[in-house]
């Protein structure tokens, strides 16, 4: 594949800085840019197409690494197509090692300022695509179907706002000290808050990170889409360790650490007021978002959604 690539692209790739995730791998080259080649499906090509880094370059107002070409091939053995991009090299390194974050990265303000640029010019460019968060398509069917797996007791989940997002917005996919976004593959129309709420989901083995993110994100993450974007987040999160059902006890994780993935409660409000800022809740179901901190708090703030 490599050999392919270097052919194609006129590139020599350094073996040496490759880089492999679940289903793509990335290397530098000797003109200092960088190479991402990864493989899909043909059922996820008819769906989406191969080319989301390419299409993301036209974004305007958003940080990420300038495109300059692409090559896409079938596999002579199996199923599934190649697409290599080329892009700027990044200097820096990802926020995250993996999606999840364990350790507080300390960003700066100006770090947070560009992903609030980012995010919100992102968010007012529509795109006829579709994103694929964890490759697949996102949909109403989507969403009802990974929420209900853990919270059955959410009897509305209708998403009444969509907007372009990256679907891939986790801590690897954001680089640091100096902001960027990489890894636009998955990008496309989304729920509203998605982003938001999948950076939030990965950061609550951190309190303080957690609720900075949520400050940071508050217009979309405390909308009704961005809420039902928590819930989808946290519903997800057996992705990172155990199953999560709402009252879960706290178990270590794989690194030791008590209390990395969140657990959401509903309760009947019968006084019909949200602890959140005193606002009614017609339907008398508050959510109850908490996340089981390390040194055995709670970190509870309350959005409600109507049933």
């Amino acid at each position: 594949m490599l050999d392919h690539v270097e052919q194609s692209l006129h590139v020599c790739v350094d073996r040496g800085t490759v880089i492999r995730k679940r289903r793509s791998v990335g290397m530098r080259t000797g003109r200092n840019t960088w190479v991402r080649a990864e493989r899909r499906s043909f059922q996820r090509i008819a769906a989406q197409g191969g080319n989301g880094p390419e299409t993301a370059a036209v974004l305007r107002g958003v940080v990420m690494p300038r495109w300059h070409s692409g090559l896409t091939w079938r596999d002579e053995h199996e199923l599934v197509m190649w697409r290599a991009d080329e892009t700027d090299f990044v200097t820096g390194a990802p926020v995250g090692p993996a999606a999840l974050l364990i350790e507080d990265p300390r960003l700066t303000n100006a770090w947070w300022a560009e992903l609030n640029a980012s995010l919100d010019a992102l968010a007012s460019q529509p795109t006829p695509r579709i994103a694929t968060p964890d490759t697949e398509s996102i949909n109403q069917e989507l969403v009802d179907a990974t929420i209900r797996q853990v919270f059955l007791e959410v009897a509305n989940l209708t998403v009444d706002e969509w907007a372009s997002a990256h679907a891939d917005l986790t801590w690897a996919n954001v680089m640091g000290p100096q902001f960027c976004i990489i890894d636009w593959e998955d990008w496309g129309i989304a729920p509203r808050g998605l982003d938001a709420a999948t950076l939030w989901g990965n950061a609550l083995a951190i309190p303080a990170l957690a609720d900075r993110v949520w400050n940071e994100r508050r217009r979309d993450l405390e909308s009704r889409s961005g809420q039902l974007m928590a819930l989808f987040a946290c519903a997800k999160a057996p992705a990172h360790g155990s199953r999560l059902r709402p009252g879960c006890q706290d178990r270590p994780d794989r690194h030791g650490a008590r209390g990395a993935a969140p657990s959401l409660t509903l309760r009947e409000n019968r006084d019909k007021r949200s602890a959140a800022g005193g606002q009614m809740a017609e339907s008398g179901i508050e959510i109850v978002r908490t996340a089981r901190l390390p040194k055995g708090g709670h970190w509870d703030i309350c959005p409600f959604l109507k049933k």
